[in-house]
């Protein structure tokens, strides 16, 4: 069963990790002298990669852990190489040890947008700030987009091939009808083509709420950027505007599209033959990098044990149920989802937080058997 499996490699994980925080220790103090009075983890992703807050005498650095085989700094010194020159606020890279996948970073603080908006921060300034270095990447960077890899057909098809393996066959237990898969086909054959039509940029992949930090210089701070890629102008609009963790209403959204067509014109960038054509190149890659989220999300539970994502899964699948009210093209894919996904889904979220918390009562029961083992005979187990 999954859930076993996931015990054992978190068993393992726990022991590599312990010995990784004993190499970062290790690196601080003796080979770059920091002499940190404290470290405390600062966060962790989806990813292997872990990062540590570290406090000195002269101030804060944050420390990538990036355990090599698993995870590679190189690519993330690459794309800082490519992001500073266009103006965008990455964390400085101060200290690196490739080998050993370690870096000492700039310290953009703890503020990530999302938390910010959920407490009633201004969200126009905000946005503002986000989407005015986005159009400075999209219209700047062609030369930084050339030095990147293409998100072609087979990266775009392979994403999205993990809806229909994590998402509706793993997590909503559906086996689909030979119909069902070629009508998948067809849609990934016209997402694809979509998206390659439009002019290629420099792709962050992930530009949304989490990896923004709100920063008082030069804001937003921009994080987890070293899968970038070249390709769809509209991806990252997409990514920000359509945010899996946060919704705006469609009016807003399309206000803040409009807008960024006019700036992105104003930096000498391509924003199409007018707004309606902007407009769909959004909402079509949008439903491509919705499509592999609900897959990605469903895997980061099956495979990697983490349910956080699960609760995202709704907002996720309505932005493509809202994309597929808006263009004709789509209309088989909103009548399978109507028909098949909208109902499971509900179901398929309780299960696995059943299932999760019967895990957590496992993992409670050992340590409650060796409390009660260590007690004198006759003590109250309540006190």
């Amino acid at each position: 069963m999954v859930r076993s499996q996931s015990r054992g490699l978190k068993a393992l994980q726990t022991v590599d990790r312990d010995e990784r925080r004993s190499l970062l220790e290790g690196w601080l103090s003796r080979e770059l002298r920091l002499r940190p009075a404290h470290i405390e983890p600062a966060s962790s992703d989806a990813s292997f990669r872990r990062y540590f807050r570290v406090f000195c005498a002269n101030g804060t650095y944050v420390v990538m852990d990036a355990p090599p085989g698993k995870e590679d700094v190189r690519p993330y010194l690459h794309v800082t190489r490519l992001l500073e020159p266009l103006g965008v606020h990455v964390p400085r890279v101060h200290e690196s040890d490739i080998e050993r996948g370690l870096l000492l970073l700039e310290d953009l603080g703890s503020t990530q947008y999302l938390a910010c908006l959920a407490g009633g921060g201004d969200a126009q300034r905000l946005y503002d700030d986000a989407l005015r270095v986005l159009a400075r990447i999209q219209a700047r960077g062609a030369e930084a987009a050339g030095e990147l890899e293409p998100y072609d057909d087979g990266r775009l098809r392979r994403e999205m091939a993990l809806m229909p393996e994590w998402f509706l066959a793993r997590h909503l237990s559906l086996e689909l009808t030979d119909g069902e898969e070629r009508m998948l086909q067809r849609l990934f054959d016209f997402l694809i083509a979509e998206a390659l039509a439009q002019p290629q940029v420099l792709v962050h992949r992930d530009y949304h709420s989490r990896n923004l930090m709100v920063v008082a210089h030069r804001n937003p701070g921009v994080l987890d950027f070293q899968d970038a890629v070249r390709g769809p102008i509209g991806y990252d609009l997409v990514s920000l505007l359509k945010d899996c963790y946060i919704s705006w209403p469609r009016g807003r959204v399309a206000d803040w599209v409009t807008g960024y067509c006019a700036r992105l014109e104003s930096e000498g960038g391509n924003a199409g033959a007018d707004l309606r054509q902007f407009m769909r190149w959004f909402d079509l890659v949008g439903v491509q990098r919705h499509l592999k989220v609900l897959g990605i999300f469903a895997r980061l539970w099956y495979r990697d044990g983490k349910m956080g994502y699960l609760g995202d899964l709704p907002l996720t699948l309505e932005y493509v149920r809202e994309a597929c009210t808006c263009y004709p093209e789509l209309s088989e894919l909103a009548e399978f989802l109507e028909r098949r996904v909208v109902p499971e889904l509900p179901l398929a979220n309780e299960r696995a937080r059943r299932v999760a918390a019967g895990e957590a009562d496992r993992q409670r029961a050992p340590a409650q058997d060796e409390r009660c083992a260590a007690l004198p005979r006759g003590m109250d187990t309540k006190s």
